[in-house]
C-alpha cells in the first residue's frame, strides 16, 4: 500500500505540472485545475476516467505494461521519471532502445591519462569508440583501419597480429565468446550483437567452433601477458569501469603488473596493498 501511494502522489504530481499546450491541448480560460485533469490524462493514455481515478487513489488494481508506458508517454516522462513509474507500479523496464554512442570528452581526457597505460571506451560488442596511444599501438595501425574494424572480437579472430598479441590467444578467445553470449542476452534489442556474431561466424571458423560450446561468461579482472612488437612481454592487469551515465560505455586499462612491465611502458608501479584506505572514524 505504501508503494501504491507512492505511485499516486508521483502520477498526480507529474499530472499537474504537465502543460496542457505540450499535449496539444488548449489551456482555457476556465481551467482550474493546474496541468491535466484526470480525464484528460486517461483520454491521452486511452484507458477509462474510473480507472485512472482509482490509480490515484492508490486502488490495489491491476497496472500492466502497455499502460504504464502510454501514462509515461502522454506525460511526457523523460528516461529517470520512467523508471521511476515502471519501479512504482511493480514491473520491469522493457529492454532499452540502444542510444546513438557519444564519448564524452571527459571520458576521452580520462582515456588519455592513463597513457603510457594502455587504455580503451568500448560498448557491449567491444567497438573500440576511442582509446589512447598506447593502445592503439596494440592493435597497430589503429587510425588506418575502417570503422567497422575497430573491434576487438573481430581483430581478435580475423586478424594474426592479434592472434600474436596475446600469449594465450585461446583463453582470450574463449573469454570473449562467453562474455558475447552473455551481452547478446542483456541487450536483445541491439541489432549491432546479433549483426557481429553473424559476421564473425562467416568469417572465422575457430569463432564458430567456440561459439558452438554454449559457454557463457561474465567480465572478471584478469591479468594478461600481452606480446609488444617494441617493448616484448608485458604482465598487465585488466580492469574494467562502467561510465555511471552511459550505462552501455564501459572503460577498460591494463596495468602494469610488476616493476619489469612498469620500466617497459615508462609507468609508475604501485605495489599492491601499498593503496591508502579510509578508515571508519
Amino acid at each position: 500500500m505504501i508503494q501504491r501511494r507512492e505511485l499516486a502522489t508521483f502520477l498526480r504530481s507529474h499530472r499537474e505540472a504537465t502543460d496542457p499546450a505540450t499535449v496539444g491541448l488548449p489551456r482555457g480560460p476556465r481551467r482550474r485545475t493546474p496541468g491535466l485533469r484526470r480525464e484528460e490524462l486517461a483520454q491521452l493514455s486511452g484507458v477509462s476516467v474510473t480507472w485512472y481515478t482509482w490509480l490515484e487513489q492508490a486502488r490495489d488494481i491491476g497496472v500492466s505494461r502497455q499502460v504504464v508506458e502510454a501514462i509515461a508517454r502522454a506525460l511526457r516522462l523523460g528516461k529517470d521519471d520512467r523508471e521511476v513509474l515502471f519501479a512504482l507500479a511493480g514491473l520491469a523496464l522493457p529492454p532499452a532502445v540502444p542510444e546513438p554512442v557519444q564519448v564524452s570528452d571527459t571520458l576521452r581526457r580520462l582515456v588519455e591519462t592513463m597513457q603510457p597505460n594502455p587504455a580503451y571506451v568500448t560498448n557491449p560488442w567491444w567497438d573500440v569508440l576511442a582509446c589512447n596511444e598506447m593502445y592503439a599501438e596494440l592493435l597497430g595501425g589503429y587510425d588506418q583501419r575502417p570503422v567497422a574494424e575497430r573491434n576487438v572480437l573481430w581483430l581478435t579472430f580475423t586478424q594474426n597480429r592479434s592472434r600474436n598479441l596475446f600469449v594465450d590467444w585461446d583463453a582470450e578467445a574463449r573469454q570473449l565468446v562467453g562474455q558475447l553470449r552473455v551481452n547478446l542476452a542483456q541487450h536483445p534489442k541491439d541489432p549491432r550483437g546479433a549483426e557481429l556474431r553473424d559476421a564473425l561466424l562467416q568469417e572465422s571458423p575457430r569463432f564458430a567452433e567456440l561459439w558452438q560450446e554454449q559457454h557463457a561468461r561474465r567480465f572478471s579482472p584478469a591479468r594478461k601477458q600481452l606480446r609488444h612488437d617494441r617493448l616484448g612481454v608485458l604482465q598487465l592487469d585488466y580492469v574494467k569501469f562502467d561510465v555511471a551515465e552511459q550505462s552501455h560505455l564501459m572503460m577498460l586499462a591494463f596495468l602494469p603488473a610488476d616493476q619489469e612491465t612498469a620500466d617497459k611502458l615508462g609507468s609508475p608501479f604501485v605495489p599492491y596493498g601499498t593503496a591508502h584506505e579510509l578508515m571508519p572514524a
